[in-house]
């Protein structure tokens, strides 16, 4: 807060004013006006010190916040990638040779609805028609073709892959076509 001997200035800082009286001498005015010129690039280093660390404060709160919504958003990512491997049990289970349709169906049902749950929290099963795309599939095989246009197609998918909201989960396992 400004004394008697200080006004604010347009940008807001007190500047203090000197004594300034018919006897004081040039030298000791010139030291006042050092003093109060370094006063002032004293203080605008210091706002502009604040303002930094006022501005890294707040992307360090962005950043923890962004990273504690990706924390929930794929919280659940590891369960259900540890949980897939029962799925695939279930899958296998139901086309095996000798069982019992009725058995069958129900190991189906119970599938389905585990799949349910797992896509309402965000899993998407991996198409693996049409063309190998390295980024979703994992070739495991590969069939030799005549083709030109078959060249690089998805012939059979060995097990199911699977995307966790726009995150790869398991890359489908694949045989392809290769031409020779």
């Amino acid at each position: 807060m400004p004394n008697d001997q200080e006004e604010l200035n347009p940008s807001g800082e007190a500047a203090v004013q000197a004594e300034v009286s018919p006897e004081t001498p040039p030298s000791e005015l010139e030291a006042a006006r050092a003093e109060r010129d370094q006063a002032i690039a004293e203080n605008r280093e210091l706002l502009d010190r604040f303002q930094r660390a006022q501005a890294e404060f707040e992307n360090i709160r962005k950043r923890l916040e962004r990273e504690r919504q990706e924390l929930r958003d794929y919280s659940a990512m590891e369960t259900i990638e540890s949980l897939l491997p029962i799925v695939d049990d279930f899958e296998r289970a139901s086309s095996a040779d000798g069982v019992d349709p009725e058995v069958a169906k129900g190991l189906q049902m119970i599938r389905q609805r585990i799949i349910d749950v797992f896509e309402r929290a965000g899993l998407q099963e991996i198409e693996c028609g049409g063309k190998f795309d390295p980024h979703l599939h994992q070739a495991v095989d590969r069939a030799p073709v005549e083709s030109e246009e078959e060249d690089q197609d998805v012939l059979e998918t060995y097990q199911k892959g699977y995307k966790f909201k726009d995150r790869l989960l398991r890359a489908a396992m694949v045989k392809v076509a290769v031409k020779e």
